[in-house]
């Protein structure tokens, strides 16, 4: 169960990636690696995170409410 996340990554990188552009060389393929990376951490909604980016989860920049987000703290919390 734990590899399902990292399959499916590399999976991602692939057929999003890899198979889309012929790239010339070793340094081509690292620098659209790291382009796509880039793109799918900061700007790719994931379905697994209620359409947010995961730069978005892992930095806490989620709205404070709603599905899939942080519960709301109540005012006692807040002062805390």
């Amino acid at each position: 169960m734990d590899n399902i996340f990292i399959e499916r990554l590399w999976r991602s990188l692939k057929y999003e990636c890899i198979y889309l552009h012929a790239f010339n060389g070793g340094a081509e393929v690292r620098a659209g690696i790291r382009r796509w990376v880039d793109f799918y951490n900061r700007l790719r909604p994931h379905g697994t995170h209620a359409g947010n980016t995961p730069r978005e989860v892992y930095h806490g920049c989620l709205p404070l409410s709603g599905p899939g987000y942080r519960p709301v703290l109540q005012a006692a919390d807040r002062a805390a």
